[in-house]
């Protein structure tokens, strides 16, 4: 998994794993929606929590999956910056009656400097698990840059 950055948009590759299999995927954010195509149908939402196939595939959330992608993420210290590579999962859970999934479980690994740190599992909510990430560097540690706002 590998991921491209250009100055407005940032593109990750990773995987979509369901019951039917798995398939490799690109994600786009654009710092106000996540875009990605899955077994030809396009979703999209305000965050990678909250994607649902466009109205010509349907308008459903996405459920009973799992989105695995790892992204650039220099981490700067009192002695230079590291370059940091931050792993994501998101375990989008089966679909309630609505539609809408039953959980949105997501983890993030930072690895930088020869150890990981882990955000343990949170609702989905990106900043939530940065900022536990965050909490276990050494004070004064920072991200070098933001993430978007929709991811």
């Amino acid at each position: 998994m590998s991921s491209e950055v250009s100055d407005s948009t940032d593109v990750w590759t990773g995987w979509y794993r369901d019951r039917r299999g798995a398939e490799a995927i690109v994600l786009t954010a654009d710092g106000r929606t996540v875009t990605t195509r899955i077994r030809g149908a396009e979703y999209t939402g305000g965050s990678l929590a909250a994607l649902r196939a466009t109205d010509g595939n349907g308008g459903l959330p996405l459920a009973g999956c799992v989105l695995e992608w790892d992204l650039p993420l220099p981490v700067v210290l009192d002695h230079g910056t590291q370059q940091g590579t931050l792993s994501c999962l998101l375990s989008i859970g089966e679909a309630l009656s609505d539609g809408s999934p039953e959980r949105v479980d997501l983890q993030l690994t930072l690895h930088c400097g020869g150890a990981a740190y882990e955000s343990g599992v949170t609702a989905g909510d990106f900043e939530q698990a940065l900022g536990r990430i965050l909490r276990q560097l050494p004070p004064g540690a920072r991200f070098a840059r933001g993430l978007l706002e929709a991811a």
